[in-house]
């Protein structure tokens, strides 16, 4: 067994360039798609959040508005 590291092949250096301009492009792209789900997930959860507004408003206005009908006609 040789203790010895390979000796660079000719052309080695532009792979190894390749590879990382390669692995550069992929680690962008990865955080786009997560910037794009949390930005996706955030607007999901505006839309629940107002839903569930909606929701409990009805319900007071329902609630409230048998109320305000007695005191009109009483």
């Amino acid at each position: 067994m040789n203790d010895k590291a390979n000796p660079p092949k000719k052309g080695d250096g532009e792979r190894k360039d390749r590879l990382a301009e390669a692995l550069r492009a992929n680690l962008q792209k990865r955080k786009a798609q997560t910037r794009s789900r949390r930005a996706s997930d955030a607007d999901k959860e505006r839309a629940r959040d107002t839903d569930k507004q909606r929701a409990r408003d009805a319900d007071l206005r329902s609630e409230g508005l048998p109320a305000a009908g007695k005191m009109h006609k009483g």
